[in-house]
């Protein structure tokens, strides 16, 4: 769509650091000059609008756990349909978006109308390219520069490209069909992430309820989610092949040695731990968990144990660590292989199962040991199965990990690429006046969004 576009045929100086040549025929101007600010209150029955960094201005969901009492909705202020609307602290990173109806946004955040024939889509763009909130910045102010914020009186004298009315629309009609493009195709990406992801959930489970051999008889297990295993093999609960949140049962090291610890920022998704961190015992042997070379590690709170975050502690520096409270430690007995252990607990249908056992105030939701030390699982009694389980399943998650990875590479290029042409067409490095403009199926765009919003609120981005 973009490979026939062409700079302008002539430019100028703009007189302006960030973007020091424009298209001859643009000028620029102060933001005071193209919008003006809505301060009106007293409209308790419009819907609540949220600004997000990734979808801009959209209705907030009010249902279930993410509703929302607000104490006075008839402070809120009135957005009319297409406004803009932006965060005073975030707006440095692209929290802004054009209203898609008449609603009400928080008294913190600033909704701005646009003046005469200004395209307000246009300079949605603009406003979220680097160079944009990289000025919103430098213009923000506060005590300290992570409390910054963008206050109309700052927003307004800011300096904006304002091509001709109507090339604003048609660059807005373009970015709006090619970033509408780039959506579909990132989204069926995240989708082919999903159904990988699924593919080796099965191959997982698969191996770890019938392991290897497959010409072992089978006999019904007597629990729904492990079916048929093998005969001879033993069912039992976890705790039968685990000691859950044990006692660190040795002597600690001398009170000067310093050991591994362990955040729960330092325990990844994939598994991968960073053991960087390091404090003396004498600060952490008290009111932190402890666990010793050989454990395996599960997050208990909401998120993160949703997420996946869980790691077999098998090349941890130090004898012993410590590390946050919010995790269940378990140290599996000759029984069982931790590796195996670990894939059992990254399991989905574990951590499914998990999420329906926890405890707690909502946002603070925990597993409780029991549910770990109860949940049944079965395991081969063979040590040489095992093995080549273990073998089976390295080979299962490496495959993963390559085809994931590259799909990723794949959608961050995607994103690059879309990021570098909205920059290009909206501050006049290229020219779109003449460039086709494909008919694009709203209706089927609106499905794929939000079914690209329940992906990334079901964690698709923690995929390991």
């Amino acid at each position: 769509m973009s490979a026939a576009l062409k700079p302008y045929p002539e430019y100028r100086d703009s007189g302006v650091d960030w973007l020091p040549t424009m298209p001859a025929h643009w000028d620029f101007v102060r933001n005071g000059r193209l919008f003006a600010e809505r301060n009106e209150t007293g409209f308790p029955d419009l819907p609540i609008l949220e600004v997000s960094l990734r979808t801009g201005v959209r209705v907030r969901n009010m249902e279930g756990g993410r509703k929302q009492q607000m104490a006075d909705r008839a402070k809120y202020k009135r957005a009319v349909e297409g406004d803009i609307a932006y965060n005073i602290m975030r707006m440095w990173q692209g929290a802004v978006g054009i209203a898609p109806c008449d609603g009400l946004i928080s008294p913190a955040y600033v909704v701005a109308r646009a003046i005469d024939d200004i395209e307000p889509r246009y300079y949605t763009y603009l406003f979220r390219t680097t160079a944009y909130m990289r000025e919103v910045d430098f213009a923000s102010r506060g005590i300290v520069p992570d409390r910054n914020r963008l206050y109309w009186q700052y927003f307004k004298p800011l300096l904006s490209p304002a091509p001709p009315p109507e090339e604003q629309r048609r660059i807005a009609d373009f970015l709006d069909a090619y970033t509408a493009q780039v959506h579909r195709l990132i989204t069926a990406k995240r989708r082919l992430l999903k159904a990988v992801r699924e593919q080796n959930q099965l191959a997982l489970h698969e191996l770890l309820v019938r392991g290897v051999d497959h010409d072992v008889p089978l006999t019904p297990s007597g629990r729904p989610w492990l079916g048929d295993v093998p005969q001879g093999w033993e069912v039992a609960p976890l705790k039968q092949f685990a000691v859950v949140n044990p006692s660190l049962g040795q002597v600690l090291p001398g009170r000067a040695d310093d050991v591994a610890f362990l955040p729960m920022e330092r325990i990844g998704v994939d598994a991968v731990v960073d053991y960087s961190e390091r404090r003396q015992v004498q600060s952490v042997s008290s009111g932190f968990t402890s666990f010793a070379v050989g454990d395996v590690v599960l997050a208990k709170i909401t998120p993160c144990f949703e997420n996946g975050k869980s790691a077999w502690l098998n090349d941890m520096p130090t004898q012993v660590g410590f590390g946050t409270t919010e995790l269940h430690v378990l140290r599996p007995t000759p029984r069982l292989r931790p590796e195996l252990l670990l894939q059992w607990l990254r399991l989905d249908l574990f951590r499914q199962w998990g999420e329906v056992s926890m405890v707690g105030a909502a946002g603070q939701q925990r597993v409780p040991p029991r549910f770990v030390r109860d949940f049944v699982i079965a395991v081969s009694p063979s040590a040489g199965e095992q093995e080549r389980m273990v073998v089976e399943a390295r080979v299962l998650n490496d495959e993963y990990r390559f085809v994931t990875d590259r799909i990723r590479r794949e959608i961050d290029l995607i994103v690059e690429y879309r990021e570098g042409l909205i920059a290009a067409v909206v501050t006049g490095r290229l020219d779109v006046r003449d460039a086709a403009i494909p008919v694009v199926d709203g209706d089927e765009l609106a499905d794929d969004i939000a079914t690209d919003d329940d992906d990334m609120e079901g964690g698709l981005d923690a995929i390991d």
